[in-house]
This record gives C-alpha cells, sequence and structure tokens, in this order.
C-alpha cells in the first residue's frame, strides 16, 4: 500500500513509515488489530443567572494499539506519540499474544462518501461572538416572557480527527465536528414553578445552529414547553394507552431493544434476542433501522473506528429480526461482516459494537 501523509503525526517525532512498521511487526500473526490515532478538542460555555457561569476547554492527543487473535483482544494506548512510546506498546501485545497465531484479515471497504464537513466547530467562530449570542439568547426569553425566572443557555463544541493504521500501511482518516446548542427555562406562575429544556446539534458548524432565526426558534420551543407545564393538569392514575410521537420517544427503542442488537451481546448469548434472527419479535409492519448515513446527524460516521464505512443496517423488518450490529470482531466470530458499527469512547478504550441513528420507520396508519 501507498501510505499517505498523516496530520496527526506531523508535529510528533514519530513519523508515519516508522509506526506502519512497527504496526505490521506487532500484527503479522494475529487475526486483525490496527493503530488508532486521535486528536480531539472540546468546549463548554454556560450562561446562567444572566452571567457566563462557566467556560471550559480541553484538548486531548494519542494513540491506541490493538491486536486480536481468536478472540483476545490486546491493548495498550498512550499519549506519548513517539517511537518509544510506539516499540513498548508492540512489546507488551506481543508478549500478551506470544502463544497465539491468527491470518491478518487486509479485506475493508472503502468509501468516499462524506455526511458531514471537516470543519473545526470550535475555531470557526471566536470566543467572543459565542459570548454575544449567549447573551442574546438570555435577553430575548426574558423579554418575551414575564413569567421567567431562570435562563440557562449551553454552547458545546467538538472536533476529533481520527486516523486508523493499518497492517501493510493503509491508513484511513476522519475529522469529526459536533456541536449542540440547549437552552433551559424555568416560569413561574401564582407559586408554581416549571421548567423546560430544549436543543439542537449535530455534525455542522456553530453557524448552521446560531444564526438568528435558528437560535429564536430553540428559546421559542423551550418557553412552549415550559408553559405547557406550567398550566397542565396532575394525570390521572392507572394504566392508559400512550401513544408516542417521533423524536426523543426514540430513545425508549435505543433502551428497550437496541443495545440488545449490539453484536457482543449477542456473541456471548447474554442478550434476549441471541436465538431469534428469522423470528418475530415485534408486530407486523415495525421496521427498525440503525443508520450512520443521515447527513450531518449525531450518529453519523463516515467510516466507523475501525475504518469500516457506516450503512444503514435492517435490525428488524416488519416485525422478523434481521441482524445485529457489529463491529469486526464480532462479526468475524458470528461468520458475518461488520456493519460499520465499530466505536471506541477514545483512544483509551477498545472497539466495541454500538448503535449510530436507530429509529423506527414510518407505518402505514396515522
Amino acid at each position: 500500500y501507498i501510505i499517505k501523509m498523516s496530520k496527526i503525526l506531523k508535529n510528533s517525532e514519530l513519523d508515519i513509515s516508522t509506526a506502519s512498521r512497527i504496526v505490521s511487526d506487532t500484527l503479522q500473526k494475529c487475526d486483525d488489530g490496527e493503530l488508532f490515532l486521535e486528536n480531539s478538542k472540546s468546549e463548554s460555555i454556560i450562561l446562567d443567572d444572566n452571567k457566563i457561569k462557566s467556560s471550559s476547554y480541553k484538548s486531548d492527543l494519542g494513540y491506541g494499539l490493538r491486536a486480536i487473535t481468536g478472540d483476545v483482544v490486546a491493548y495498550s494506548h498512550s499519549s506519548d506519540l513517539s517511537k518509544k512510546s510506539l516499540n513498548e506498546s508492540s512489546k507488551n501485545l506481543k508478549s500478551t499474544l506470544s502463544s497465539s497465531s491468527g491470518t491478518y484479515n487486509f479485506e475493508i471497504n472503502k468509501t468516499n462518501k462524506k455526511y458531514y464537513s471537516e470543519q473545526d466547530p470550535i475555531d470557526a467562530k471566536n470566543f467572543k461572538t459565542k459570548i454575544e449570542i449567549l447573551n442574546q439568547v438570555n435577553e430575548y426569553i426574558r423579554k418575551k416572557n414575564s413569567s421567567v425566572r431562570q435562563v440557562t443557555a449551553t454552547l458545546l463544541g467538538e472536533h476529533r480527527a481520527i486516523e486508523i493504521l493499518r497492517n501493510g500501511g493503509e491508513l484511513f482518516s476522519d475529522d469529526r465536528p459536533l456541536v449542540r446548542f440547549n437552552v433551559s427555562v424555568m416560569l413561574e406562575k401564582n407559586g408554581r414553578k416549571e421548567s423546560a429544556v430544549y436543543g439542537i446539534g449535530g455534525r455542522q458548524n456553530y453557524d448552521s445552529y446560531l444564526n438568528e432565526k435558528n437560535w429564536q426558534s430553540v428559546c421559542d420551543e423551550a418557553l412552549r414547553i415550559a408553559d405547557v407545564n406550567l398550566n397542565s393538569k396532575p394525570a390521572p392514575a392507572g394504566e392508559m394507552q400512550v401513544v408516542l410521537g417521533p423524536g426523543w420517544p426514540a430513545i425508549l427503542i435505543h433502551e428497550a431493544i437496541g443495545h440488545g442488537l449490539e453484536g457482543d451481546f449477542n456473541r456471548k448469548k447474554t442478550s434476549a434476542f441471541h436465538n431469534l434472527v428469522g423470528q418475530r419479535v415485534a408486530s407486523e409492519g415495525v421496521t427498525i433501522i440503525d443508520d450512520g448515513t443521515l447527513d450531518n446527524r449525531r450518529g453519523s460516521l463516515n467510516i466507523d473506528d475501525e475504518g469500516t464505512p457506516t450503512e444503514k443496517t435492517v435490525l428488524i423488518e416488519n416485525g422478523i429480526l434481521k441482524n445485529f450490529m457489529q463491529d469486526r470482531l464480532n462479526a468475524r466470530l458470528m461468520n458475518t461482516k461488520s456493519t460499520g458499527n465499530g466505536r471506541r469512547e477514545n483512544y483509551k478504550h477498545i472497539v466495541l459494537p454500538r448503535m449510530r441513528n436507530t429509529i423506527m420507520l414510518n407505518g402505514k396508519h396515522t
């Protein structure tokens, strides 16, 4: 393979050719593995009680070296991007897997699809402008409703650059922006207090969310929900039918069945679904997918944390269980293929098969 230039290693003492030699030497008797490089930064700015309450910024840089043979995973990570550190990690991994042998799986799909831009949201808008917007939000909400007692507005931004170096010098890369804008409002009327939270976000720049029309619509919705709560009546007790609208109620799908359809739990037979593929697990008309290819969505990625392109995976089709979400390790051990769901919390953590955007498709009924 032709080794591309590494942006993450550019200013370190470790060059891509040296890293590639160490990785290939480490993984030559393994079934799978890679060097995962990550350069991340994030910020949080919170306005509360008419003033900026807190502001934070953090950055992290490091690698995780993983070697896999059979179902055994050896892993080493460090924030020191140096030849010495990587050699030490390699030594530890080879020692852990000294009695194992395998054949490296070079096969991995390629993609040129991009579901978000490579922009860095943190640097794209200066700190002063962000503060001004939060103050405008606070002023707008308080002027709009005399019952407002508290306003909390939060800006969250993140940029993660990742690179995956595999045996043979194959290099994959992805730049991942992520922003969030939240507004919390508390209203008081006749001694009763109620609050509401509303927010927007995704893999875009702040500008996509913080033009005046967008941030005002977020404020208006937070006020609307708080006002509904303020004028609400106590719910009757007892069992009743509940209708769920689109949006946040999908968290019930996420928690009730989403995690149960992730590959590792089914390989280990700790999921209630592990032996139900091909059987009915939901009502007819219920189709649930995991889709990592929705433009600019928080759960979408161009490639997962193993370099596999993300995809739209049909999990349940018309009530019949079809597939599980897979990373490379669990897919190989279950004799299937990765669905692009390999995820890491960061470079310090191993890969696990986890959800992207898990949703139920529209049915035929209103």
